[in-house]
C-alpha cells in the first residue's frame, strides 16, 4: 500500500471489488482484534469477521458494494454505500440497502472497528415472504398521515 492512500480509501477499494477470488485483499487490512457489526451480526477478530463475508458470499449471488461518499474525521471514517446482490435461497429476491459505515483504524493502519448503520427492517425484512407480511403493517404505524386539505 502506497503510503500517501488511507487506510480507510484501500478498505473502500477493497470492498467496492470484492469477490469471492480476492476476500482475502480486505482480510489482510483490518486488525486481529477486529470488531465489527450491523444489523444482524456482532463479531470481535479477523475470524468472526472472515466468517460474515465468507457467509455473504455463501447466501448471496453478485453482492456488490458502491461507495458513494467517504469522509475522514479526528476519529473515524464514515462511509457511505449501497448493496446490492441477489439471496440464493429466493433467487427472486434481490438485494438493494443503503447504509452507511463508521471505520476506525488503530496505530498500525489496520481496520479496528468496522460498525454498519441500515435499516433491515424497511429495506429487506419487508419484502421478505411470510414475515414481510407482519412486519409492513408495523412500519405504516411509524408513517405520517398524508394531510389532507
Amino acid at each position: 500500500m502506497a503510503k500517501n492512500i488511507h487506510p480507510v480509501d484501500a478498505y473502500v477499494r477493497a470492498f467496492t471489488t470484492l469477490t469471492p477470488d480476492n476476500v482475502e485483499r480486505l482480510y489482510d487490512l483490518v486488525a486481529d482484534d477486529v470488531f465489527f457489526t450491523d444489523p444482524f451480526n456482532v463479531t470481535q477478530g479477523k475470524d468472526g469477521f472472515r466468517r460474515i463475508f465468507d457467509h455473504m458470499f455463501e447466501t448471496c449471488t453478485d453482492p456488490r458494494f458502491t461507495v458513494s461518499d467517504v469522509a475522514h474525521s479526528a476519529t473515524a471514517s464514515y462511509l457511505r454505500w449501497q448493496m446490492t446482490g441477489k439471496l440464493k435461497s429466493w433467487p427472486y429476491t434481490n438485494l438493494l440497502f443503503d447504509g452507511m459505515s463508521e471505520v476506525h483504524v488503530d496505530q498500525q493502519g489496520k481496520i479496528s472497528q468496522h460498525i454498519d448503520h441500515w435499516d433491515s427492517a424497511s429495506q429487506l425484512i419487508r419484502h421478505l415472504p411470510v414475515i414481510g407480511a407482519i412486519i409492513r403493517p408495523i412500519l405504516k404505524l411509524f408513517q405520517l398521515k398524508p394531510v389532507t386539505k
